[in-house]
């Protein structure tokens, strides 16, 4: 779905984003990518005039579950929804790194393995308060906090002195967070085993990026936190504006917030509103919206719209087929593997990502504007993603002489497994627009040429939040599934794929792999040559085991009321992948 640097963290992406469009010819493509390739990132930079309501599109064809709390969403959608409120406690430059022009600052002390936070004096939630230190150290409580039950809490985080006694419910407080002026100073001190090589980028996963009002959450227990109005229904923030009225699942009406730290913002007004896929061509066309993204299946229609800019860019994101081969282990709090597990055969695995038609689906149905991504670290990453490493190009006659070698021999129409039984192999994909259907049919038929017999996962494609409703708990009717990452900027995989988190929900575990995703994020990996290497070495892991098979990744497109000025997704221009609301207003 779709992405992004998630609140320092990562992100689901939606089904909107796996949607794909009619057919066009192959001339088409070329022209269609290549124009799209220098749409700019931001709108043209004019005098903005005060006051206006905008008009947000979120497109989703299912409702948002309206989680208001970076701890406890892994949601793109919640976090888009959220996004004119909610800021994260540091800006970046174009790179990633991050700044002190935000909300707070940042210091390493590699001697001491410390990292200081310091938010700045004036930075208060949208009902007046300060934003204080007890407000920063208050998220590693609710993610380490087993009743709560965030999908935060990952094996990077233990790295925190003490955090992971919290969590197994030996300390009553985390031990490795220092408040040296006190629970309403402004200063966190976070003491750390060894620092990081990526903490000095955001979305690094090592330390939390965005706080919460503990002032105004003290009270609810972590079990009912998720449900609590303070969350759902009336949340704070300390970003340009505060929800003033949430009507759950479909819109969220936002009003600026008096006290932003960085001044008033230019709009009146913000309302944010569900747009179905099939309906959203339109929307856009008619200028129902002053801001809308726009996925591959709508371009061709959208594209010579009048009175609107289109700003562009290729997200950290990516889609990609998992196959479940385990189970969460909620106790031992890891992810055990069953080793005879259907999909536990790498041959099985190799055969079925060679026998995807990636580059012809995108090219044939989005002009180009999707592309395939051959592995797990996109080329946006710069040098940490190995441009040598081919992936799984299409080759049928390879993925059948795999299934051969491996005993996998065709019993009439279906192959059977090398102990002689039946072969049947069920697949999750989540609904989207009226091309997903065909697109996730397409890759059935590849399948079913090199024999395999792959069924939908209950003879149809899955809503959103059921979805990840199951594979989320290892249903066991789901043996391989198709769906998508928004990608934090830091490009460390650990967060993904490693024993200790509960995201990697294909659940293997091995100990090359454990192996590899220390060294990359090891004290000598602060050595970049060394770090680069060890990337390098875990994309060809995975390729060679095929633990997970990466799909494709599509430029965001998004259509801006050409008399709307400050929209920009320029990385120091926003804010948790989205813009900074505060700057965008109505042209003078």
């Amino acid at each position: 779905m779709r992405k992004t640097k998630i609140l320092s963290s990562l992100g689901i992406v939606t089904a909107a984003a796996l949607a794909l469009t009619a057919c066009g010819k192959s001339n088409d493509t070329a022209n269609e990518s290549k124009s799209v390739s220098k749409l700019p990132e931001s709108t043209p930079v004019k005098t903005a005039k005060q006051g206006g309501t905008l008009k947000l599109a979120l497109e989703t064809d299912t409702p948002f579950s309206g989680i208001f709390s970076n701890e406890l969403s892994t949601s793109d959608i919640d976090s888009a929804v959220a996004s004119p409120g909610a800021e994260t406690l540091f800006d970046t430059d174009n790179h990633y790194k991050i700044t002190d022009k935000g909300p707070a600052t940042l210091k390493l002390n590699r001697k001491d393995n410390t990292v200081t936070i310091t938010v700045k004096k004036g930075v208060k939630w949208s009902d007046g308060k300060q934003v204080t230190a007890k407000d920063l150290e208050y998220p590693y409580e609710i993610i380490a906090n087993k009743d709560s039950k965030s999908e935060r809490y990952n094996k990077n985080l233990e790295n925190i002195k003490g955090l992971k006694e919290y969590h197994n419910g030996k300390a009553r407080s985390i031990s490795g967070i220092e408040m040296p002026d006190g629970d309403n100073g402004r200063t966190i001190v976070i003491h750390f085993y060894e620092l990081k090589p990526g903490m000095y980028n955001s979305g690094n996963r090592y330390f939390w990026e965005s706080a919460e009002p503990y002032h105004y959450l003290k009270n609810i227990p972590f079990s009912k936190l998720v449900s609590s109005d303070q969350i759902r229904k009336k949340p704070l923030f300390f970003g340009p504006f505060k929800a003033a009225k949430v009507t759950r699942g479909q819109s969220v009406t936002w009003t600026p917030n008096k006290y932003y730290w960085r001044g008033q913002p230019k709009l009146n007004k913000i309302i944010l509103q569900v747009v179905a896929p099939n309906s959203a061509t339109q929307a856009i066309k008619s200028h129902k919206f002053d801001v809308a993204d726009i996925v591959p299946t709508q371009w061709m229609q959208v594209k010579d719209t009048k009175n609107v800019n289109f700003v562009a860019q290729i997200p950290l994101a990516y889609h990609y087929i998992g196959f479940k081969v385990g189970k969460w282990n909620a106790k031992e709090n890891k992810n055990v593997m069953n080793k005879n597990s259907k999909m536990n055969n790498k041959a099985l695995r190799e055969a079925i990502g060679y026998a995807m038609n990636v580059d012809q689906v995108d090219k044939h149905y989005t002009h180009g504007i999707k592309f395939r991504v051959p592995t797990l670290i996109p080329a946006q990453y710069g040098d940490y993603s190995d441009k040598t490493n081919p992936g799984f190009n299409y080759d049928l006659k390879k993925a059948n002489n795999i299934l051969d070698k491996a005993g996998f021999k065709k019993k009439g129409k279906w192959r059977v497994q090398p102990n002689g039984k039946p072969l049947t192999i069920t697949f999750a994909a989540m609904s989207g627009d009226t091309n997903q259907e065909p697109i996730v049919q397409n890759y059935l038929q590849q399948w079913h040429k090199i024999g395999l017999n792959v069924k939908l996962a209950g003879g149809r494609l899955t809503e959103f939040n059921s979805f990840y409703d199951k594979i989320q708990n290892d249903d066991p009717s789901i043996d391989m599934y198709m769906a998508g990452w928004g990608l934090p900027s830091e490009p460390s995989p650990q967060s993904y794929y490693s024993e200790t988190s509960i995201l990697n929900y294909m659940r293997y575990v091995t100990p090359e792999n454990n192996k590899l995703l220390r060294e990359i994020d090891s004290p000598k990996a602060f050595n970049h040559k060394y770090r680069v290497q060890k990337f390098h070495e875990w994309q060809k892991y995975m390729t060679d085991e095929a633990w997970a098979i990466p799909i494709d990744n599509a430029y965001t497109i998004t259509a801006v009321n050409s008399d709307i000025t400050g929209y920009s997704k320029e990385p120091a221009q926003s804010n948790n992948n989205h813009p900074l609301w505060y700057k965008v207003g109505y042209v003078k």
